[in-house]
């Protein structure tokens, strides 16, 4: 039965569709707002977010504001949800989230089919590092770098499998971290029974940006010689890069990239991808049943060979839809204002703020100044306050910024696309009036 077959006789098993004619989601859905926007202007990009100007917000990593195009989804989606929700769930909920893996891929410079939809990064971590398969010997080396995610979900791993772990650190001050240093100490930590390495992109306790693509290339070297079940796989958590860094899987050259996109990419709160090659999707295997086309398996209608590698991960069950069939106006989004532009605006705005806090006698940096080691966080210490207390004055002066949930945290400002070089400048007068 060919796809589309499938997904008109799934909807009328499950009494979700007319016996004849069908919902159009482009019919659903009224237009996007005509409110003008020049994505070419910073001031325009910042009008599409609703945030309060009562603050300098120096924290929107954390959880997006969603930008008018992807608020605008969410609601039409609800709209229709509320107004005929068997209708409207059974005529999209296949075609709807193949859009959403298309316009992904769009972004990433990737085929949709090897695209998983998640509902955060921790989701995905979980998914991959949760069901890798390792033979008897093998290990996962990861770093003393990474999120608590990571770590619980390779610890967990471990305590129900007894599957080795061993954790190395890429450099001993993040300050001074160089790609050379970095690069040396991946190659020492490969060992012939090192099955994957698992690390984060931009490592949001110190700002560090690691230099994945050249750390693929060593792991090529390594894997030049080694039989596909004995290759480590290169494991990425990228959600501080994705949404920044104007790269392709290409070009990263990882086996997994694992990410929420309710950050840096603004898109809906509650959502996430996990991108992997063909070969490395053959190292893990599914554990949530797939609510798309490997229904259509269970049920007779297709064979296995018929579903997209992607669609096996992508979690089943009723999620939030409305939010989760708006993901690609997030990634539309940023293409519409460009990549590039995006990479260089972030870029800038953080170097600005880490160069005038390296001026600061008091302040100490513990992010790179280098854009080639850092992304869009700066982390650092002001002389004779905790993190908390710095956090407490910026507050204290209109500024919302973080510290890093660490064992060992910082003060954390972290300048985006909604902000400009006014804001970063009121943040500095803060610091320094500190002393």
């Amino acid at each position: 039965m060919k796809r589309k077959d499938f997904i008109k006789q799934t909807g009328l098993l499950l009494g979700a569709l007319p016996a004849a004619g069908t919902i159009s989601l482009a019919a659903s859905l009224h237009k996007d707002s005509a409110t003008t926007f020049d994505p070419m202007n910073w001031t325009s990009i910042r009008g599409q977010f609703p945030l309060t100007r009562s603050y300098i917000h120096m924290a929107t990593f954390l959880i997006a504001s969603h930008p008018r195009p992807v608020a605008e989804a969410i609601e039409r989606h609800r709209n229709a949800f509320d107004e005929n929700p068997a209708f409207y769930f059974g005529e999209h909920f296949m075609t709807a989230e193949a859009e959403q893996r298309e316009a992904a891929a769009e972004y990433l410079g990737a085929n949709p089919d090897h695209i998983a939809l998640t509902d955060s990064t921790t989701m995905g971590l979980g998914l991959i590092y949760g069901t890798l398969k390792l033979q008897p010997g093998q290990e996962i080396v990861t770093t003393t770098h990474d999120h608590y995610s990571t770590e619980m979900s390779i610890r967990h791993r471990a305590g129900r499998t007894g599957a080795l772990v061993r954790q190395i650190s890429l450099y001993d001050n993040p300050a001074n971290a160089s790609i050379d240093q970095i690069l040396t100490r991946i190659r020492d930590a490969i060992t012939p029974q090192t099955r994957a390495l698992a690390v984060t992109w931009v490592h949001s306790n110190t700002g560090v940006k690691l230099p994945i693509a050249r750390m693929a290339k060593v792991l090529q070297e390594i894997n030049a010689s080694r039989e596909t079940e004995e290759r480590v796989l290169f494991c990425v958590d990228g959600v501080h890069g994705l949404g920044i860094e104007n790269v392709t899987v290409d070009e990263l050259g990882c086996d997994f990239l694992i990410a929420g996109t309710h950050k840096w990419l603004f898109g809906p709160r509650g959502t996430g991808i996990i991108w992997g090659r063909p070969e490395a999707w053959d190292a893990v295997a599914p554990v949530v049943p797939s609510f798309g086309p490997d229904y259509g398996v269970w049920l007779g209608f297709l064979t296995p060979e018929e579903v997209p590698v992607g669609e096996h991960f992508t979690p089943g069950g009723f999620h939030s839809f409305e939010h989760r069939w708006a993901l690609g106006k997030a990634f539309r989004f940023h293409s519409t204002i460009g990549k590039a532009r995006v990479q260089e605006r972030i870029h800038a705005l953080n170097t600005l703020t880490k160069e005038a806090l390296a001026e600061l006698p008091y302040v100490r940096l513990h992010t790179p100044i280098s854009p080639d080691l850092s992304a869009g966080m700066v982390c650092f210490d002001v002389e004779g306050y905790s993190p908390d207390q710095v956090v407490d004055k910026l507050l204290e002066n209109g500024v919302i910024a973080s510290t890093t949930p660490y064992r060992e945290s910082y003060a954390r400002l972290a300048p985006s696309l909604i902000n400009n070089e006014d804001e970063v400048q009121r943040c500095i007068e803060v610091i320094a009036a500190m002393r």
